[in-house]
């Protein structure tokens, strides 16, 4: 990177992309038998209502042929 030729009231802000820590990060803990547990359980349950939703709303989805044969018949015999 290029320097800045303009003076910067806050310099340490300016340098601040090229600063890299030594210090590395602790690592992650590792998830409980609970937690995975509940974690699988969310997942059971939004997958469950989603499929649950498409079963009872598949029947809204379809059409009612019956209905339409039903009114043709009776404008036939009028």
């Amino acid at each position: 990177m290029f320097r800045r030729r303009e003076p910067v009231p806050f310099a340490f802000l300016a340098e601040a992309d090229r600063f890299r820590s030594n210090v590395a990060p602790p690592p992650p803990e590792r998830s409980t038998i609970g937690q995975m547990a509940g974690r699988w359980l969310l997942g059971l349950t939004i997958v469950a209502a989603l499929v649950g939703s498409l079963v009872i709303g598949m029947p809204a989805l379809t059409l009612d042929h019956s209905a339409q044969t039903q009114q043709s018949q009776a404008s036939q015999g009028r």
